[in-house]
């Protein structure tokens, strides 16, 4: 704050001259950057297993960095891993490339927003050719704008690399698949939280899966 004195002397001098105050006097001034849509929020090509992401082995599977991807190796039917950096977020724009490396085609394999005690926004494709958006509470999932996972000539099936993004944005939940735009719905019921990834299985397990390239941005 500037001294009152300052003021006092800088009324004496006006008469005969500007009153110039020097740096020294002033508070310092506090700029917060402002963040513009399509900026980099944060990034991880998986190289550095020290990032933040669940390093996890038990009977029923993997999570865990391999050679500079992330990977899933879920050997139980009908159960989801997820895994975060630890990054939270209110509004994001995510993105992220992913492929089988084996077991069934029938999968589950996508991004993740506003994780908030186990609930959280799912973007999941399969490798069979067949997407969904919905919400889980950690035990119960919820489509949305869907009853049943859809198919898709978008999705590349089998063992090929598949490019998610996710736009979480307000109440508008926004799903595109290798630049095409399969599904946007509405839920206002989470409104920020973690990102990140998640792999399931459904009748089947054995499903191997990885995921690199994950960014996330200003929507």
């Amino acid at each position: 704050m500037k001294q009152p004195i300052l003021f006092t002397l800088c009324g004496l001098m006006l008469v005969a001259s500007a009153c110039a105050i020097s740096p020294a006097f002033l508070p310092a001034l506090q700029i917060t950057p402002a963040v513009a849509s399509g900026d980099v929020l944060f990034q991880d090509d998986f190289s550095n297993p020290l990032s933040g992401w669940d390093r996890i082995s038990t009977p029923g599977g993997i999570m865990d960095y391999d050679s500079g991807v992330y990977r899933f190796l879920i050997y139980d039917p009908h159960f989801n891993y997820w895994s975060t950096p630890r990054k939270r977020f209110t509004d994001v724009r995510i993105e992220v490339d992913t492929a089988k490396l084996a077991g069934p085609d029938s999968n589950r394999a996508g991004l993740v927003c506003r994780l908030d005690n186990d609930q959280f926004y799912f973007f999941v494709i399969s490798s069979d050719g067949y997407y969904a958006v919905g919400r889980t509470n950690g035990l119960d999932s919820y489509l949305l704008g869907q009853d049943q996972m859809w198919p898709s000539p978008h999705i590349y099936t089998g063992m090929a690399v598949n490019h998610l993004r996710a736009d979480c944005v307000g109440n508008l939940l926004t799903f595109y698949v290798n630049g095409f735009l399969l599904a946007q719905v509405t839920d206002s019921t989470l409104t920020e939280g973690e990102v990140g990834l998640l792999a399931g299985t459904f009748d089947e397990g054995g499903v191997d899966v990885i995921f690199d390239r994950f960014i996330v941005m200003q929507p």
